[in-house]
């Protein structure tokens, strides 16, 4: 079965979700709004599989050219990101410690996250501009306390994020990174949200980042620390997930607050987020406009 690529995206002004396809953009919001105003109520239906099925066969409306990809979940309940969760990712921080027992987790908003296509910026508070290539998935189900033995049941789809990070601001408090992961626009997640089939398509991905070509991070999901049933059900037994939550799943080695001296991001450089059978997640690096008011 061909996997549909769902998407969220601007046109005219107007948020919309459809597929993207090789010919174009199919929108499904003008067909199916009436029942599902996004993709997260979708989700939330237990009907992304029946949204599959009826939009089988339907022709593009609009050129790719013509919108604006955005996050596939526009408006999620909660986006949790996980940090150290490859071997080596760990040994970076060269602290003499052993592998952590548990994921170190913190929360994004959805204010800093662009779609594929779009500009990550780079914001004027500092020039410790950095990429983070990673996983994501994005919940199904609702369920609290989720059993190992049934925590991919949860999953309703993966997509991709370059969790763009300030690494000075990530250390300006003793105990958060918060402040860090947050700026506006500075990271991105897209380009589109594949639906998920079975615990194959999860297992093994090779998940790579390059910036101008380079290749800076190269890992596979089979190595990480702690994999996605650990991640569902450690989660879960502290707060209850819900259709539409975004979690990010962490990053491999090489970023480039890592290289002697550091790799920061500069406007102009371009930043490709890759994972066998996913696709490619790209962004420009652009500064903030000076003055810039909410």
């Amino acid at each position: 079965m061909t996997t549909s690529r769902f998407i969220a995206f601007k046109t005219n002004g107007e948020m919309k979700y459809g597929l993207h396809t090789e010919h174009g953009v199919v929108d499904l919001h003008s067909r199916f709004h009436d029942r599902w105003s996004g993709l997260r109520e979708v989700i939330a239906d237990d009907a992304l599989n029946r949204l599959e099925d009826e939009a089988s066969g339907l022709s593009a409306d609009l050129s790719i050219d013509d919108v604006a990809l955005c996050p596939p979940i526009d408006n999620p309940e909660k986006i949790l990101c996980v940090g150290v969760n490859y071997p080596a990712r760990n040994e970076e921080y060269k602290d003499g410690q052993e592998a952590p027992k548990y994921p170190s987790l913190f929360p994004r908003f959805a204010r800093s996250f662009t779609g594929h296509n779009q500009p990550i910026i780079r914001p004027n508070a500092s020039e410790q501009f950095d990429y983070e290539g990673e996983v994501v998935l994005v919940i199904g189900k609702a369920g609290r306390h989720i059993s190992r033995d049934t925590a991919l049941d949860h999953i309703a789809g993966i997509t991709l994020c370059n969790e763009g990070s300030v690494r000075d601001w990530l250390r300006h408090a003793k105990f958060n990174v918060t402040q860090g992961k947050n700026f506006d626009n500075s990271g991105s997640i897209g380009p589109w949200l594949l639906p998920y089939r079975d615990e194959a398509q999860i297992a093994d991905i090779e998940l790579t980042t390059t910036v101008n070509g380079e290749l800076r991070q190269q890992d596979r999901t089979s190595r990480m620390m702690f994999d996605f049933r650990f991640l569902l059900n450690y989660i879960s037994t502290f707060t209850t997930l819900m259709p539409g939550d975004v979690i990010v799943t962490g990053t491999p080695t090489g970023a480039g607050a890592r290289f002697d001296p550091p790799k920061w991001l500069v406007p102009g450089d371009i930043v490709e987020v890759a994972a066998t059978g996913i696709g490619s997640l790209i962004n420009t690096v652009a500064d903030e406009s000076a003055g810039v008011n909410a």
